[in-house]
């Protein structure tokens, strides 16, 4: 029982020391001229739903939750945004080279269809960021005209 309390204490030893090592927070107060939506000119329902679904993992601003404050749930966050933006960030659209374009679109349609984007663990607290099936159709729709004019 005595280990049981000291492994214990070691814990939350551990746990209240963690949280004085903040994270690097993805925030901006403003839209660059090079975002997607601003340069392909998106419709407001698209726009939105794609601030919502997916600008706080594929953007330069992010929307933190108040859990984000406490460790280590701001370090998996901040993985989980560095990996996003390493693989698509809509802020720097205008700087892809259309054949990255094309690709990065064809993706977007691919995994938003297969419902692997948005993370199944992002749609669980963030209900909003699920697309209906009509938003679906729409942003494909969109997303194919966009395609096929690069």
């Amino acid at each position: 029982m005595k280990k049981v309390k000291i492994i214990l204490l070691v814990l939350l030893v551990a746990l209240v020391g963690i949280q004085f090592f903040p994270t690097t927070r993805n925030q901006s107060k403003t839209m660059p001229k090079t975002d997607f939506t601003l340069v392909n000119d998106a419709p407001n329902s698209i726009k939105k739903k794609l601030q919502t679904s997916c600008y706080d993992c594929h953007s330069n601003n992010t929307a933190y939750p108040w859990y984000n404050k406490i460790q280590p749930v701001a370090w998996i966050l901040e993985s989980h945004i560095a990996d996003g933006k390493k693989e698509l960030n809509f802020n720097e659209w205008e700087t892809y080279s259309n054949r990255r374009k094309k690709s990065k679109l064809k993706s977007i349609i691919s995994q938003v269809k297969d419902d692997e984007m948005p993370l199944t663990s992002y749609t669980l607290i963030h209900g909003d960021a699920k697309f209906t099936e009509k938003e679906k159709k729409e942003l494909f729709q969109w997303l194919t005209k966009l395609r096929d004019s690069i």
